[in-house]
């Protein structure tokens, strides 16, 4: 009861507003071992610089025996692109495959898919919950309608730099891979059944990322929103 109310204060202390529109939460699934992701990748990080889109890239180990171990690939991303799989009814992850706000995919080679998916989901209904932080070490998310199963809430931190790798063995032996908004850290902060709740954020392993908070339906569903600390 005494965390409830602290918690009450804490959002009636808050300046309110109304909940922001969320951005359009765009992730690719790519590897720099995959011949085929350049163009995705070049694609999505053109996309990174449109107002109103959020563009994360989620690199996988899955193609390292190819020759090349992806410098940015850790396990979990993949994990996380399996739930996508499950969930959207799919035969099985692949690359460079692109998720629209946790509902739609579409190959990450087809750029004239993934901007009409982009288009749909900015004109389409949100009803997000308000999520606020409380410096780099706090993050409230407010009430809203909870899907069927209830949320979860993800912690995701990512390098907003550019950055180009050349790759010297495997099928992309020679070729320089771009890479924008590289996730770092995917941390699930715990489950968000519509009510208010208070999550405490990990410190980052590195300097320099950026933090961004998902309030998603469970086990690789829909997109209920997105924020991003001020400043």
């Amino acid at each position: 009861m005494r965390k409830a109310a602290l918690f009450s204060l804490a959002l009636l202390a808050l300046p309110f507003q109304a909940a922001a529109r969320p951005p359009v939460v765009v992730e690719l699934y790519t590897a720099q071992g995959c011949a085929s992701c350049g163009e995705a990748n070049a694609h999505v990080a053109k996309l990174a610089e449109k107002p109103g889109v959020l563009a994360l890239t989620f690199s996988v180990d899955y193609w390292d025996y190819l020759g090349w171990a992806d410098t940015f690939a850790k396990p979990e991303f993949a994990e996380r692109q399996k739930a996508y799989v499950a969930k959207l009814a799919l035969r099985e992850p692949y690359t460079p495959q692109v998720v629209v706000d946790g509902a739609e995919q579409a190959a990450g080679s087809k750029t004239d898919k993934v901007d009409s998916l982009v288009e749909a989901a900015a004109k389409g209904p949100h009803n997000p919950p308000d999520i606020h932080f409380a410096g780099d070490r706090r993050v409230y998310v407010g009430s809203a309608r909870a899907p069927k199963g209830g949320g979860e809430v993800w912690l995701i931190r990512y390098d907003p730099r550019e950055q180009d790798v050349a790759v010297k063995t495997g099928d992309n032996k020679g070729q320089t891979i771009p890479h924008r908004n590289v996730v770092r850290e995917v941390t699930r902060l715990g489950p968000w059944r519509g009510k208010p709740a208070a999550f405490r954020l990990p410190a980052a392993s590195e300097e320099g990322l950026k933090t961004v908070v998902l309030v998603q339906a469970g086990r690789g569903g829909r997109v209920l929103g997105a924020g991003e600390p001020k400043g």
